[in-house]
């Protein structure tokens, strides 16, 4: 029986893992895809980033969104049931897509694959990892992990762990190919200072394509043949010593606005809550006065972007709806305050 080929997209908040989906989607002409979506958060955006595509691959049957927690802690009630579903079905699809949350560790979804259950019919074809040049050029996971067992040598009572970075750093080491993505916001000698630098954090043999906009041809993403299920041993997991990653460090809470200014001005009060509570990412829908299409906002950091993606549907709310993710103690009334409209 031919196994179905399941690729896993990893990488850090912001990465462009849905952009990656959303062109593999309409790039993979002929071949039918299915795609199991994990948030983290209140509010499912990426499932309707995907839905409004435009493509008529993007159906609901096709679209699974798994929002109960992270996808890596929730393996046995909710991944496997649903990965299950899939395969199951009286016309399976020819390959499964796995976007996971930008919190998640891909290593256990590759060991559920080890399982019995679905072991005979599935096989982990490759874990993409997706990263943010721009964003890893500014030091946002650049961070030297000598000077900081250096610093906690030093300082025994100060924790100088960065969570962010242990993530980060599952994600390489589990990685096939890795992506570095929006590669047209960094100097030609910078990315390739960011080139060396990860490759040599890299599996032998792993390889990096570069690309903009999360575009990478099917043929380079899809049909590597990893079986990565069987290679757990070469792909460590510093949380595999913790026994457990905890997701405490980090918030998350979903701003809802009526419909708003999603010009300049809203732009500008996004970016400036952003800077001033350290918020790590925003992503969601706006609702723009006199506009029939719904807007999409995705903040990176202080960077934005923003596009029309479909119109809106009779009956929907038309309502501005962001999700926030931030480090603990992230304040939420602050936040929603600096966010609301003039005048409210």
């Amino acid at each position: 029986m031919r196994r179905i080929p399941a690729t896993i997209v990893t990488g850090f908040l912001g990465a462009g893992k849905t952009s990656l989906v959303r062109h593999l989607i309409g790039a993979a002409a002929g071949y039918r895809l299915a795609i199991i979506v994990n948030e983290f958060g209140e509010l499912g955006i990426d499932r309707e980033l995907l839905l409004g595509c435009g493509d008529d691959r993007c159906t609901d049957d096709d679209i699974v969104e798994l929002a109960n927690g992270c996808l890596c802690c929730t393996v046995a009630d909710d991944f496997l049931p649903t990965l299950t579903k899939l395969i199951e079905r009286p016309a399976p699809p020819d390959h499964i897509l796995i976007e996971t949350s930008g919190l998640a560790l891909p290593k256990p979804l590759v060991q559920a694959f080890a399982w019995p259950e679905i072991r005979t019919a599935t096989t982990v074809d490759g874990v993409l990892t997706v990263i943010d040049a721009a964003a890893l050029a500014a030091g946002r996971f650049a961070d030297d992990p000598e000077a900081v067992a250096a610093q906690r040598a030093a300082d025994p009572p100060v924790d100088h762990d960065n969570p962010l970075e242990e993530v980060f750093g599952d994600q390489l080491a589990c990685a096939d190919l890795v992506i570095l993505n929006k590669t047209d916001l960094v100097a030609p000698a910078e990315l390739a200072r960011l080139t060396a630098e990860i490759t040599a954090r890299l599996r032998p043999g792993v390889r990096i394509v570069a690309s903009q906009d999360g575009k990478v041809a099917p043929g380079v993403a899809l049909g590597l043949d990893a079986a990565a299920e069987d290679d757990l041993t070469a792909r460590p997991s510093v949380h595999e010593l913790e026994g457990e990653h905890d997701h405490d460090d980090f918030d998350s809470f979903v701003v809802t606005l009526d419909a708003t200014d999603a010009g300049d001005a809203f732009r500008d009060r996004l970016a400036a809550a952003i800077r001033a509570h350290d918020i790590l990412r925003v992503k969601g829908f706006v609702a723009v006065p006199g506009r029939e299409r719904r807007q999409i906002i995705q903040a990176v950091g202080d960077r934005i972007q923003h596009y029309f993606d479909r119109p809106w549907e009779p009956g929907e709310e038309r309502a501005t709806r962001l999700v926030v993710i931030g480090k603990k103690g992230l304040d939420r009334a602050a936040v929603t305050a600096a966010l609301g409209t003039r005048g409210e």
